[in-house]
């Protein structure tokens, strides 16, 4: 989901006058994010909001870019605060010097932030526990562009909007097509001061407050934010909640902490189709945005993998993503936005998005090659783990189509590959989950020439193509004996040609590039190859020791390119970095196919970097590694949270304790592999076959599980 734009001469290389001169991607590392989609905000660690990416956002568009609080000459000395959950923060301030007699700090600011679907609420409560009298004024400074969410990610600097301050005096007001803001105060301000004839760029809501000793007060600001046509996406029913919540309790208590955020930030992360009415009754369908701030919307691969990751606490994610994504999967060719018949989507959004002369992306983009077998799988996935049949064959013209979509682009590359290639000049170069610019390299450092075959998406199809074929089979319909025999000369033609060598042995290249010759770099794509059922025991073992080694297991996860390679960046955004996804990705293939040492070492990593980010694991972090210090660094612009990341947690989960479920078979497993490591265990309210399925991993390795009536359980 990369938009960055690198500013580059005619050899290849960044020029330093242009470097400069360019917008630059604001950085987030430090921020403070609260979270209810489609709205959120950004605030620093004080609280305060000003500068760069602060502000309080609905959809895609900036509802206050400024929201600051002042004491006249007082100065406000940060002491704590951050994140309570998903949506709600406090921030707690001394004013020096006021009212104090002693060393002691006497009056305090506490700022208690909280975010609903188009709502910011913020509370200030001062208190003096002092001995002495105070009288002072606060002041609450407002501001906003009105800014769209790529104009912000592009480092654009807007306008500021000017405020309309209402007749009431209660508050001020901001609108431009068709989106409207309002701020008000309660109790009225003392002063709400505007220049000009009642409008200023910037409002100031100012209050004068007296405190006898032992006393506080309180005033609140609520921002509300709206289109005209309403919310592409709203939010769903907070009580409307697809999973159950899991409750984790482990001998490593950084593992229930980053369980217990994860789910916090998924279920706050939640969308729904408003057209979810169309074709079935009751409910809606809900999916996960794919992340905060910067792709708060429908992204087709992101809210795939994450419903997937979710599906031991329930399938009711999973068949509402399958069916948003149905709704508007390819009729047609269109070139403009690369629609194909069968095609999943890659993002929607409320308007089409400009971010350079030469780099713009419609308001409905399809240039994915991954999503449309993410799709199949998911639904065959989510049947094995209970979605109802007559869900899941609802859904399978929509598989039908997308397997002829599979069929139809292998067949025309000529080759038998799934590859893809930007037509448009203006979208995305690269369009695996890996889409950067500078993702897909040869070892040498040489980029990758298009159309591109990327050796992880020959796998989905593989699977894709697999799973399509038991579901043809289960639910009568013919074409299953076609698509096993499809993937498996597919899996012919991956070992006869992505296979390369180098002193430590055979790998299977990252791609084939235009002319068909391997990309040849060794990168983390090997995770997602494993457990699909694409390769060998013996290929599978080589891998699973590549994935081993210190160049990509990094002792905080797993790095995206391998650190020996030429052009490795621990803060490249697919170059070098680590992403949790793609490290839980790995845990996974690595414990289906029999390897769960291996895979105990990565997720060991990922527990240590999450108590490096309080829990909530970004979007993907810098690959340094354990041995550059104990804590990871952060990539300065990622999401926070992000749905992928957040749902790692679970799969980490039900990797360590060897989760699978066959419903339509009548079992569930529980094999726990690593689970070991951090037992005595219990996990209480994962979801199988719409029951409750409870898990407890004794300090002697003896296992307990309480499943729902009619499904044996499988302990080996």
């Amino acid at each position: 989901m990369d938009t960055t734009v690198k500013p580059q001469d005619t050899n290849g290389s960044v020029t330093a006058s242009t470097s400069v001169a360019a917008d630059l991607q604001p950085f987030l590392h430090d921020a403070v994010v609260t979270l209810y989609a489609p709205s959120f905000v950004i605030s620093r660690a004080d609280g305060q909001l000003g500068g760069d990416a602060d502000g309080f956002y609905h959809g895609d568009s900036r509802a206050l870019s400024h929201l600051n609080v002042t004491a006249g000459p007082i100065a406000l000395a940060p002491v704590g605060g951050g994140l309570r959950g998903a949506d709600r923060a406090d921030f707690r301030s001394i004013l020096r010097g006021l009212g104090e007699v002693t060393p002691d700090p006497a009056v305090t600011l506490l700022r208690s932030r909280t975010v609903a679907s188009g709502r910011l609420e913020e509370s200030f409560e001062i208190t003096n526990a002092g001995t002495q009298r105070v009288r002072f004024r606060l002041t609450v400074t407002a501001a906003t562009d009105l800014a769209l969410m790529e104009r912000v990610k592009s480092g654009h600097v807007v306008e500021p909007v000017r405020a309309r301050v209402e007749s009431d005096g209660h508050g001020l007001a901001w609108s431009r097509d068709g989106f409207s803001v309002r701020l008000v105060s309660e109790p009225t301000p003392d002063a709400l001061e505007a220049a000009g004839a009642g409008e200023a760029a910037e409002g100031r809501f100012a209050y004068d407050i007296e405190l006898a000793p032992g006393t506080s007060w309180t005033a609140t600001l609520r921002c509300t934010a709206e289109y005209a046509d309403g919310d592409q996406f709203p939010a769903p029913p907070a009580d409307a909640v697809p999973w159950r919540t899991p409750a984790l309790r482990s001998a490593d208590r950084r593992f229930d902490q980053w369980l217990d955020q994860s789910v916090a930030d998924a279920d706050r992360l939640r969308l729904m189709d408003p057209r979810s009415e169309e074709g079935r009754t009751g409910g809606v369908d809900q999916f996960l945005a794919a992340g905060a701030p910067w792709f708060l919307t429908l992204f087709g691969r992101d809210s795939l993998w994450a419903a997937r990751m979710l599906l031991p606490l329930g399938t009711g994610l999973a068949a509402g993503t399958l069916r948003t994504l149905a709704r508007r999967q390819g009729a047609a060719v269109d070139p403009a936005t690369e629609e194909q018949p069968g095609k999943i989507l890659h993002e929607v959004r409320r308007a089409g998005q400009d971010f350079t002369d030469t780099f713009s992306l419609p308001p409905v983009y399809y240039g994915t090659v991954d999503a449309t077998p993410l799709w199949i799988t998911l639904l065959h996935d989510a049947w094995r783990w209970g979605l109802a049949p007559a869900e899941v064959e609802q859904l399978l013209p929509h598989a039908e189509s997308a397997l002829g979509w599979l069929r139809d682009q292998a067949e025309a590359g000529g080759d038998g590959f799934l590859k893809y290639v930007d037509l448009t000049g203006r979208g995305l170069a690269n369009q695996g989950w890996k889409d950067s610019g500078d993702a897909i390299r040869h070892r040498d450092g040489r980029l990758a020439d298009p159309p591109i075959a990327l050796c992880e998406v020959q796998a989905y199809a593989y699977e894709a193509a697999r799973a399509g074929a038991t579901l043809l089979r289960a639910f009568g319909r013919p074409g299953a004996d076609a698509w096993e025999e499809w993937a498996e000369g597919l899996a012919d033609r991956f070992r006869q040609r992505f296979w390369v060598e180098d002193a430590r042995g055979p790998y299977p290249a990252v791609a084939l590039d235009r002319d068909g010759r391997p990309v040849d770099s060794v990168t983390s794509g090997f995770g997602h190859l494993l457990g699909t059922g694409l390769l060998n025991q013996a290929e599978s073992a080589a891998l699973a020791a590549r994935l081993a080694g210190p160049d990509l297991d990094s002792g905080h996860g797993l790095r995206t390119l391998s650190s020996d390679s030429v052009g490795f960046n621990p803060y490249g955004y697919h170059i070098g970095s680590i992403w949790p996804h793609d490290t839980a990705i790995a845990v996974h293939g690595l414990v289906r196919a029999g390897f769960p040492d291996a895979a105990g070492s990565l997720a060991a990593g990922l527990l240590t970097a999450s108590a490096g980010f309080d829990a909530r694991l970004p979007e993907l972090f810098a690959g340094h590694g354990a041995d550059a210090g104990p804590r990871p660094a952060p990539y300065p612009a990622s999401c926070r949270p992000q749905a992928w990341a957040a749902a790692a947690s679970v799969q980490v989960l039900a990797s360590a304790l060897g989760l699978d479920a066959d419903v339509p078979g009548g079992t569930v497993t529980v094999a726990p592999t690593f689970a070991r490591a951090y037992g005595p265990l219990t996990v209480t309210g994962l979801q199988v076959g719409g029951g409750r399925l409870d898990v407890t991993l004794a300090a002697d390795g003896a296992v307990s599980v309480t499943a729902p009536e009619g499904l044996e359980v499988v302990t080996a």
